[in-house]
């Protein structure tokens, strides 16, 4: 039996639609160019304060985008979203041979939750580890902690699976197994590049990792 940390952006779910159009939400209630959409794509994964901060260059402007931000992904965003192909069933299969399961994620906790109580496969997973909305827990080697502790398991027991290097990096840090996914928005270069112990193409390769 493995413990299984799951990305959500990029890994459950197909959300580019509508975190791109909540940073442009967010971008245009600040007054700010709204950039072209493959460029909005890089927002998925980090904090967002992380994105909005470089950009605005002011504490301030950047707390007001990121109110913005969720004013819309509160009411529309949080739905604009696709499950990608396969992954239902996955989650169903791993549960079945006695793996537990958890989400882990960038995103904050209230909106994560939302989301995965709206999932038809979200009651698999025995807890959801999302952000603060003040920023303080925000990175993944935080949340990846919170995650074991409320589960009570060591990182020796546990692997983090996710699309960016984020989820990498957070894995890396408690020097836990991590799979890299490329159905999401990082990429084979970004996730060789940390380092990602598997690789993977497809959701179906999880049910070989994992018997």
């Amino acid at each position: 039996m493995s413990i299984l940390f799951f990305d959500l952006d990029g890994t459950l779910i197909d959300s580019a639609i509508g975190i791109t159009r909540c940073v442009a939400y967010a971008l245009e209630k600040s007054g700010e160019p709204v950039p072209p959409e493959h460029e909005l794509r890089r927002w998925i994964g980090p904090p967002l304060r992380d994105s909005f901060g470089p950009l605005l260059k002011d504490d301030e402007k950047t707390e007001a985008a990121v109110a913005f931000y969720r004013e819309r992904f509160e009411t529309d965003g949080w739905a604009e979203h696709t499950v990608y192909d396969g992954i239902q069933t996955v989650i169903e299969t791993l549960v079945q041979r006695g793996h537990r399961l958890a989400v882990v994620t960038a995103k904050n906790d209230g909106h994560a939750r939302k989301i995965i109580e709206h999932l038809p496969f979200g009651h698999h997973f025995e807890m959801i580890s999302g952000a603060s909305l003040d920023g303080r827990i925000s990175y993944k080697s935080q949340l990846i902690q919170i995650a074991m502790e409320s589960m009570k398991v060591t990182a020796n027991d546990c692997v983090m699976i996710g699309d960016r290097h984020m989820d990498i990096d957070g894995a890396r840090h408690h020097q836990m197994t991590s799979v890299g996914v490329l159905w999401g928005f990082g990429g084979h270069e970004e996730l060789s590049r940390a380092n990602a112990d598997h690789i993977i193409e497809k959701p179906e390769q999880l049910l070989a990792l994992f018997q």
